[in-house]
């Protein structure tokens, strides 16, 4: 059967977003960063807590610059506890 001669089940869609507003974002992880991996994130700032977690806040450009630093965590294998959005910037 060729590809042409397939009936599609979903039309092609149009997704508006507002990609390119920029936005705080406040990511929370089990660990406390060293350093060395601290330097990974830049464009956040960094502080920790008595109980070991990492608050790392930061203004991002848009969705892309979030997907960003959340793939640097995953990467890294860090515990994401959550991914907060503050405010538009």
């Amino acid at each position: 059967m060729s590809r042409s001669s397939l009936t599609p089940i979903f039309s092609e869609r149009t997704i508006m977003t507002n990609s390119s507003s920029a936005a705080t974002y406040q990511i929370c992880l089990g660990v406390r960063l060293t350093p060395d991996r601290a330097s990974w994130f830049d464009e956040m700032t960094i502080a920790t807590d008595d109980a070991g977690h990492t608050l790392m806040t930061g203004v991002l450009s848009d969705q892309a610059a979030l997907h960003v630093v959340l793939a640097k965590i995953r990467d890294m294998d860090l515990p994401l506890i959550s991914v907060t959005r503050l405010d538009s910037a």
